[in-house]
Parts: C-alpha cells; sequence; structure tokens
C-alpha cells in the first residue's frame, strides 16, 4: 500500500525541484521529507529520485509516480471540495494571492465581508506579482489568486487552472502639477519619449507594460527609479523628479500636485482576473470569495469591460 503523504511529498519535490523547496512548501525539515521518499520507495521497491550534484533529479519511475500522484492529489481535493464540504456552513482555510493594488481595491474590502458574512472561513493573504500568484495556484500552496493581464503583457496560464474575468482596470500616466503635459486631458506614447520614469522593478508585468508602450518607436522609457510600491511613484510624481503610470485600482487619492493622464492609442489597460484550480470550482470556500470579490468589483469607478 502507497503512503498518500509520501506520494504528496515525491509530488512536491517534482513541483519545486528540490527536497529543500518543497520542505518550505509543506512546512516539514528537509530530514522528513527525505524519510517520506525513502519509505516510498521500500513500499514500490523502485528508486524515485537520484543525486545530480548537489540537488536529486527525478528517475524515469519517480516521474511517472509523480503523475500519477497528481492525478490522485487532485481527485482527493475534489472529493473535499464537493462531497465532504458543506455549501451552506464554509469553513476552513483559504489561501489567497493578489497584486498589491489588487490587496487595496479588492481584497482588502472582500475580507472585512466575509469576516462579517463567514467568520469560520479564515483567509490568509500574500502579496505577489501575478506569475508568481499563478503558480502558487498551480502548485497548491495556495487556492485563490486575483491576477492581472496588460493588454501588451499576456498571462499564461496553466492547464489545471480556471481564469475568470473580474474587471478592467486602467492606468494613466501621473505628471506633476507644473509639468507641461499637466493640462491635457490625454496623450500618445509619442509625448512621453523624454520624460524620465519611476517604475515596478525590472521584470515585474507592470515594468514590462511600462516598456512595450515604446515598442516600435526605436526607444525605451528613461527609467531612472525601480520602487514596487505605486505610493513611492505618487511621491516622486509629487516631487516633481518623474513621472509614472498607474493602475486606478487601488490608487489612493491624488496629492494637490499630482495629475492622471489617461494614455491613448493604444489605452493602457489591464484585465483583472481570478485563478483557481479546476478541481476546486465546487469549493463553498472558493464560490463565495468569488462571488464577494465580483461584488467589491462592481462597486468601484473602473472602465467597464
Amino acid at each position: 500500500m502507497i503512503d498518500i503523504s509520501a506520494l504528496r511529498a515525491l509530488v512536491a519535490v517534482e513541483q519545486h525541484g528540490s527536497v529543500v523547496a518543497a520542505s518550505d512548501v509543506m512546512g516539514f525539515s528537509p530530514s522528513a521529507v527525505s524519510q517520506q521518499i525513502k519509505k516510498l520507495e521500500k513500499q514500490t521497491g523502485v528508486a524515485v529520485l537520484e543525486r545530480n550534484g548537489r540537488g536529486v533529479l527525478l528517475t524515469e519511475r519517480g516521474l511517472a509516480l509523480a503523475g500519477y500522484g497528481r492525478r490522485i492529489m487532485g481527485e482527493l481535493e475534489e472529493l473535499q471540495a464537493t462531497l465532504l464540504a458543506d455549501p451552506a456552513k464554509p469553513t476552513g482555510l483559504l489561501r489567497l494571492v493578489a497584486f498589491s493594488t489588487a490587496c487595496r481595491g479588492l481584497v482588502g474590502p472582500m475580507l472585512g465581508r466575509m469576516a462579517a458574512a463567514h467568520p469560520t472561513v479564515e483567509i490568509t493573504v500574500l502579496a505577489e506579482d501575478p506569475r508568481e500568484a499563478v503558480q502558487r495556484v498551480a502548485s497548491g500552496e495556495a487556492e485563490l489568486a486575483v491576477v492581472h493581464n496588460w493588454n501588451s503583457v499576456p498571462l499564461v496560464i496553466p492547464e489545471n487552472l480556471v481564469h475568470e474575468d473580474l474587471c478592467i482596470d486602467q492606468a494613466d500616466v501621473l505628471v506633476n502639477g507644473t509639468h507641461p503635459l499637466a493640462s491635457r486631458t490625454a496623450v500618445e506614447r509619442e509625448d512621453l519619449l523624454n520624460e524620465t520614469w519611476i517604475s515596478t522593478p525590472a521584470g515585474a508585468i507592470c515594468n514590462e507594460a511600462l516598456l512595450q508602450i515604446f515598442a516600435g518607436l526605436g526607444r525605451v522609457p528613461d527609467i531612472r527609479i525601480y520602487d514596487p510600491d505605486f505610493s513611492t511613484h505618487l511621491a516622486m510624481v509629487e516631487q516633481g523628479v518623474a513621472v509614472a503610470l498607474v493602475p486606478r485600482l487601488g490608487r489612493p487619492q491624488l496629492p494637490p500636485g499630482v495629475v492622471a493622464i489617461p494614455v491613448m492609442n493604444p489605452i493602457q489597460q489591464r484585465s483583472v482576473g481570478l485563478v483557481y484550480r479546476k478541481t476546486m470550482t465546487a469549493s463553498p470556500n472558493i464560490r463565495i470569495a468569488v462571488r464577494m470579490l465580483r461584488e467589491v468589483a462592481g462597486e468601484l469607478p473602473l472602465p467597464q469591460g
């Protein structure tokens, strides 16, 4: 008889690439995960891992067994989310991952509603870029993610996930009130070629969206400041040292000295969506959280999709 815990350990090693990484995700020590792998090898009579320098690789038998393990884990999760869950009494832990502006604009209000209506549901929230959020849900480290797709930077969704559209968010260029563009009702990308920018860190999706604005113009934006927090972007614009591309979702009230200008041709929009595993489709916790997030999104002054 194959032990489910041992099989889960092998799947974690396959998904995260090492025993140490798997132990971090599972909340066990590396030696405990190694013991589970040894137990699995004893139960099956085959080697599932082999040394590769300082790391490990799954053997051919190990890869096959991990494939069966993923399917079994999925079926168990689906069973727990349907037959073993009471839709009238949602309870338990829901791990949610969202990008920072969604945490402020969508998740925060949802948490208040959930606490009032369903106090038995415990929600933890981690702020991460959409690519990392998708991988956490795909690998089982989280149950639900709020993500975004810029019209210029698509997000890849693995086959084991469901993606639901939630709302449309638009980004504006923020400039100081003394800036020559401050009186404009809209700008095009050619108007922004000679500006000094503050941006989210290189590699972040919002940074890539900024770079894509200038694609085909033979120039890249002159980014002098990198910071992940849009509050810092507002401060730098207020001080007149840079301009910034900042989404409307979760954006605080602009200081008196900062002006927001829409960018046209193309309009800078991103589609905000929800991602969860297909096996969790019927989960009461997922369905209630999705419904409440939709309610919050419907009340926000965002563009209509």
